[in-house]
């Protein structure tokens, strides 16, 4: 019998379609990633627009749309993920776990319904637990970190000194940024920089005319070293390197431009190379650069969800992952362990309640816990131990202090509770 082309054709597609989805439940088996259409205040967020990708991306009915499309909304450089992706497992069913706050007791969907996340993943080892995602954004998404890029930064330091590109953490910033020579940051350690201890006037908070305002809508505008000869902040010292903990964009700016320098290669370039194919990242991420082409090192980094897990499934493993060691163990080792726990003094110049390691912030009690943070609630939570993380990415209203910050770190703390029980 002759079958008629039309017919032979609908049912070629269907039978592609069907290996298509057998090849997906292959690959990702146990559960699967849930897609939620809607979040938290929708309404505000975008939804009725669409979830609009535009400027000004700080606006909150932008948030959602700006924060996952960034690199359609400012100039990146790509960081190209490797021919095969590492492999992350599935567990045969979602993880649950609940926490207290002001009298109610919330689980992870209650504290979804109630928060502006875009993103939760928590894996443990090797394997995904939980993975979901609001306001219609997707795995393929690339979702900004904000100042979660820092910690790249950081780990890429280490890299740059095990290949003796940089001699020393102790080598001053000059050495490898001659426009500093015969400046105060040109004196400073690398060390110093990394702990967000430079002991420069540099103040930060989120006003039109402060510091951190001018110098990002400056950076953006021209390169780094011209911001440094505008800004007085930037060159006045207000105490020794490696006394006084302030955080300051302008640290990691500096170690961003002296890996470029001592590496002879873009940031992206040198991230790629060295931990997100090694890693094998399963998605192309970018990197937001200014007028000169230069990465802004303290922020900007876009990736998808599943590929920030596994950076940090690395730093809980001790930089090793994919079968072999792409960061150096000591240095997350030294990275993520005080100098002298609580000695570095707070904004509000109170005792730093848990300290700070290299571009990365560490965590009060007895275990090796640590974080990475960014503005408007992207944070990344770390336990070597249990070898626990989860990825939290979100629109938060206030960029910083926001009080329902306070929430996802009772989840962090629950979750934590709940898997090292298991």
């Amino acid at each position: 019998m002759r079958v008629p082309p039309t017919l032979f054709l609908a049912c070629l597609l269907l039978a592609i379609a069907g290996l298509g989805v057998q090849a997906q439940t292959a690959q990702t088996g146990g559960v699967a990633p849930v897609f939620s259409p809607t979040g938290f205040d929708a309404e505000f967020y975008g939804e009725p627009l669409g979830y609009p990708a535009a400027l000004p991306i700080e606006q909150q009915s932008n948030m959602v749309g700006g924060f996952s499309h960034y690199d359609l909304l400012f100039p990146t450089r790509a960081v190209a993920a490797p021919g095969q992706a590492s492999p992350l497992k599935r567990a045969d069913h979602d993880f649950s776990a609940s926490f207290t706050r002001w009298g109610i007791t919330y689980s992870i969907e209650d504290y979804l319904k109630r928060n502006a996340t875009t993103g939760l993943l928590i894996a443990r080892g090797d394997t995904i637990l939980f993975e979901h995602y609001q306001y219609g954004r997707t795995d393929h998404d690339r979702l900004t970190s904000q100042s979660l890029s820092k910690t790249l930064v950081g780990m890429l330091v280490g890299i740059a000194i095990s290949e003796g590109a940089i001699h020393s953490v102790d080598d001053p910033a000059a050495t490898y940024v001659p426009e500093l020579v015969g400046s105060e940051l040109g004196r400073t350690p690398l060390r110093a920089l990394l702990h967000m201890a430079s002991g420069m006037g540099f103040e930060r908070d989120y006003s039109p005319d402060s510091d951190l305002t001018r110098s990002n809508r400056l950076h953006v505008a021209g390169d780094m070293p011209d911001i440094l000869a505008a800004l007085p902040s930037f060159k006045t010292r207000i105490a020794p390197p490696d006394t006084l903990w302030r955080y300051a964009n302008v640290n990691a700016e500096i170690l961003g431009l002296v890996l470029a320098r001592a590496t002879h290669m873009p940031l992206s370039r040198y991230l790629e190379s060295r931990i997100w194919q090694p890693m094998g990242a399963e998605a192309q991420a970018s990197w937001r650069v200014d007028a000169s082409g230069q990465e802004i090192a303290s922020c900007c980094f876009n990736a998808v969800l599943r590929d920030y897990a596994r950076f940090a499934l690395l730093l809980a493993h001790d930089g090793a992952w994919n079968g072999r060691q792409i960061i150096p163990r000591q240095w997350v080792l030294d990275a993520t362990r005080p100098v002298v726990a609580g000695s570095f003094l707070a904004l509000d110049k109170s005792e730093h309640p848990s300290g700070y390691g290299y571009l990365v912030w560490l965590m009060p009690g007895p275990r090796r816990t640590f974080e990475l943070r960014g503005i408007y609630g992207q944070r990344i939570f770390i336990d070597p131990q249990s070898q626990l993380v989860m990825v939290h990415t979100a629109v938060r209203r206030q960029p910083v202090d926001d009080p329902r910050e306070a929430m996802v770190d009772a989840l962090w703390q629950s979750v934590l509770a709940k898997a090292t029980q298991e």
